[in-house]
């Protein structure tokens, strides 16, 4: 048997492919190269094509999830401060436990409205700022935005939150998707299997990377120290942080997109140019390292390398990082509770007992 099911085959999808030999990823028919420039809106619209039969046309769908942010606002006043004094994460899902659980595209659409709301809401509220009310006429990443800064985001800064969005909207059967999916299968209602993605989420080894690569990039501090810092850290045994990845056996494509992203941040001035280019030498330092150090393993530069400098830019404080990323993917863990829900069979796999046996009777 696989370890962690390893190379085990646990559901069907028409959702997501993740190639990894061939560093591709195929998001409902479409290569994830092919949908920059895509809204968020859009590529959940696309998700959840097949799987709600009152579906609203791309005019349509826009609108209707900006409404869907007005009203799960309200949930913003039980945002006690017990509540404020866990980490985001953790606040946000205490808010989506709320949401009323259902199969119906109404909640669907307040569960994909919901990070983007309690998320900036919360990070206000614990700096002990008043929370900002959604503006239903804007995109989902501009109002995400302008909740968390005060300010209507300008165009490429905007632009930049929505990559991002797309670029983690699903990623084939990963730990909080099939959590997701082996709660839909109980018929459990959509809330409570986001709400078990994002619980697995919350663990280090799914969803925790992207602030530690601040981290080392504020220890590297220049350029010119990224090589020495990088071969000490091997030394010690540590794992260099936005470089491997599970699945990939090449360089994760998702790095390429928010990399882009990241270039366009810096080209409209919203992202300091220096900060870049440390970056961009520390990727190229690890690279030749890695390639160095364990010339038999490919580690190349994966999602959360590109995803810290990104979410940092924007606004978003490092123990936030995780929070922003629900609420991408919260539209690929709907549409794959509703694709294992419609397939009506509970999910419940086979284990192998390797305990002690009873005594035979004398």
């Amino acid at each position: 048997m696989e370890s962690g099911l390893e190379n085990v085959v646990a559901a069907e999808t028409m959702l997501s492919d993740v190639d990894g030999a061939a560093g591709r990823l195929i998001i409902r028919g479409i290569s994830l190269d092919d949908l920059g420039g895509q809204s968020a809106e859009a590529v959940a619209a696309l998700l959840f094509e097949g799987f709600f039969d009152d579906l609203p046309d791309s005019g349509a769908f826009a609108a209707r999830l900006g409404a869907a942010r007005r009203e799960v606002a309200g949930e913003l006043r039980h945002a006690d401060p017990d509540l404020l004094a866990l980490p985001p994460l953790e606040a946000v899902r205490a808010l989506l436990a709320r949401l009323g659980d259902g199969d119906d595209l109404a909640t669907a659409f307040r569960l994909l409205a919901a990070p983007a709301v309690f998320t900036p809401a919360v990070l206000r509220l614990r700096r002990g700022e008043a929370a900002i009310l959604p503006d239903a006429t804007l995109s989902q990443a501009a109002d995400m935005l302008r909740m968390l800064t005060g300010g209507a985001p300008a165009r490429a800064v905007a632009g930049a939150l929505d990559t991002y969005l797309v670029t983690v909207s699903d990623h084939g059967l990963n730990a909080s998707t099939f959590a997701a999916r082996v709660v839909a299968s109980t018929q459990a209602g959509l809330v409570s299997a986001s709400l078990a993605a994002v619980s697995a989420l919350k663990g280090p080894l799914h969803g925790g990377a992207p602030g530690p690569v601040l981290d080392m990039l504020d220890a590297i501090a220049t350029p010119a120290r990224a090589e020495a810092w990088l071969e000490a850290a091997l030394d010690r045994g540590d794992r260099l942080m936005g470089f491997g990845h599970r699945v990939y056996r090449v360089r994760d494509p998702r790095a390429d997109a928010l990399k882009g992203a990241v270039r366009s941040l810096a080209g409209a001035g919203a992202l300091d140019a220096g900060r870049l280019r440390l970056a961009e030498a520390v990727e190229a330092a690890a690279l030749a390292v890695l390639q160095r150090r364990k010339p038999g393993r490919r580690l190349d530069t994966n999602v959360e390398f590109y995803t810290a400098l990104l979410l940092e830019a924007l606004g978003f404080p490092r123990e936030a990082f995780t929070a922003v990323f629900a609420t991408g993917r919260m539209a690929g863990w709907i549409a794959h509770a509703r694709e294992q829900a419609r397939g009506g069979r509970l999910i419940r796999p086979q284990s192998r007992y390797v305990g002690p046996r009873p005594q035979a009777a004398a």
